[in-house]
């Protein structure tokens, strides 16, 4: 699967599990765990895979407002990280977890859309030939960091 494929891939995945979040119910407080602690699983992989292959192969290829759009997206992965700890500091039933959680929603589907319209337009074509190669090696470390956490 090439690069772009997967991403998307994953992103539709989480667009669905916050689908999921939302849909659960207000106390439904086991069912919105177990979702949160799936999605915060699958975006520290995703995160994994595109801070060490995706985001060094684009660097060294795109313009400068590329490499630009590829740093905001380390920090980007940096906010979503405190809010996945201060989320996973906090009991499910306490007040401030749905807010938060909306937040880190939101924060999400904001660099999920600044990459899939803003990036991949100019990353399609600097990675052109090297996608499929590019992508193989995402999912196989995708797929090593889930191990670590029996989430494959």
């Amino acid at each position: 699967m090439d690069a772009f494929t997967l991403i998307k891939k994953d992103h539709d995945r989480f667009r669905k599990m916050f689908k999921d979040y939302e849909e659960a119910g207000e106390r439904a407080y086991k069912t919105k765990l177990g979702i949160a602690t799936t999605f915060f699983d699958e975006l520290n992989a995703h995160e994994v895979m595109e801070e060490e292959i995706f985001y060094p192969a684009l660097k060294e290829r795109m313009s400068k407002d590329g490499v630009e759009l590829v740093m905001e997206g380390y920090e980007e992965h940096h906010v979503a990280d405190l809010i996945v700890a201060e989320l996973k500091a906090l009991d499910v039933e306490d007040e401030t977890y749905d807010p938060k959680f909306k937040v880190l929603q939101e924060n999400v589907e904001h660099h999920m859309e600044e990459e899939e319209k803003n990036m991949f337009p100019e990353a399609k074509k600097v990675l052109r030939e090297d996608a499929e190669e590019i992508g193989e090696a995402m999912q196989a470390r995708k797929e090593d960091e889930l191990q670590k956490v029996g989430a494959s």
